[in-house]
């Protein structure tokens, strides 16, 4: 029995708030500005925020924070729980998916890269990683299947290879204007992972500002500024735990604007692979956490000449299966015969 068209729109408003609207006698102006100032821009956020965190938030003391959270709960349309046939019929009104270029590739991940979820692609040197990142950044301005309009897309670049020109070329063989492309992505450069985590809240800001227009988050990659700014053993709990909340809010930004979300990571050399008996001893960094958080993970490795090989490493509801594909100066595409 399908659930009724209400009864999924009715799920739909409840899934996605549009805007901080508690009752006048819960907050004032001054109140609301505070909270956007975190990122914190829609009820859904309220919910998603934890009351330990908003006491943190300069000028909300916990009587007000447990007065915002009552009235964000109040606004919940049918309460916490939601039948799965109707979740079912709302997600597949909301999810999108966005081609990676490769109809291979998209076959592999159910269509291309999925909304409401983070991928994650790892691999060595050259396996790719930044050339999808790239790719999927025109892509996603495209009309895809199911009514997909297309949209904007913000870059957080780590490691300093985001290029432009790439755009341009990329562009170029999906027959779209150059420069329009280029103004609908915003581009940060991140020199932290402290600047990386803040760069979060202008995320959520900018998405909540522009409803509806962005459609994809990329940053390239999750895990190098980490590497670099804790080292040692010493400093791996402290390293993971930031780790671990960076990626509980890019999951959850994911849900409240409904963006896809692409990481890419690196690889790693695993001492205890040899004890183990291994055929490949190197592993993505980012250990267990996040391993976890990512919905979908791929692995990435090099094939012969501008072949590349990506296989389903985690997914909740994909095969583990293998997909070739090419690197060419129009970005990802399906390998050749």
């Amino acid at each position: 029995m399908k659930a009724s068209e209400d009864q999924v729109v009715e799920d739909a408003a409840a899934y996605q708030d549009d805007d901080v609207r508690i009752k006048p006698s819960c907050y004032n102006m001054a109140d609301i500005k505070k909270l956007k100032s975190v990122g914190i821009c829609t009820v859904k956020g309220i919910q998603m925020t934890t009351r330990r965190a908003m006491c943190n938030i300069k000028g909300l003391s916990e009587a007000k924070v447990e007065k915002i959270k009552e009235a964000a709960g109040k606004m919940l349309v049918r309460g916490a729980f939601t039948g799965v046939n109707s979740l079912f019929c709302l997600l597949t009104l909301q999810v999108f998916h966005i081609t990676t270029g490769s109809l291979e590739f998209d076959k592999l991940l159910g269509g291309g890269v999925e909304s409401m979820a983070i991928t994650e692609a790892f691999g060595e040197f050259r396996t790719g990683k930044t050339q999808i990142s790239h790719t999927l950044c025109v892509t996603a301005q495209l009309p895809g299947e199911n009514g997909y309009s297309g949209g904007k897309v913000i870059f957080i670049d780590t490691e300093n290879t985001f290029r432009p020109d790439r755009l341009r070329d990329i562009a170029e063989r999906f027959n779209v204007d150059q420069d329009a492309v280029l103004d609908n992505v915003l581009y940060a450069r991140a020199y932290t992972s402290e600047h990386q985590m803040e760069l979060l809240d202008f995320v959520a800001a900018k998405f909540h500002e522009e409803g509806g227009v962005f459609k994809l988050l990329i940053i390239d990659s999750i895990m190098a500024l980490f590497r670099v700014d804790f080292s040692g053993r010493g400093e791996l709990a402290e390293r993971q735990q930031k780790l671990a909340q960076m990626l509980s809010r890019l999951q959850k930004i994911s849900e409240e604007y409904n963006v896809a979300v692409f990481v890419t990571n690196q690889m790693t050399a695993d001492p205890g692979a040899g004890m183990t008996f291994q055929a490949d001893p190197k592993k993505p960094i980012g250990g267990h956490i996040l391993a976890h958080a990512s919905t979908t993970r791929i692995s990435l490795r090099k094939g012969r000449g501008e072949m590349r090989i990506a296989k389903i490493f985690d997914s909740p509801d994909m095969p583990e299966n293998e997909a070739t594909f090419a690197i060419t100066a129009g970005g990802v595409t399906d390998a050749k015969e």
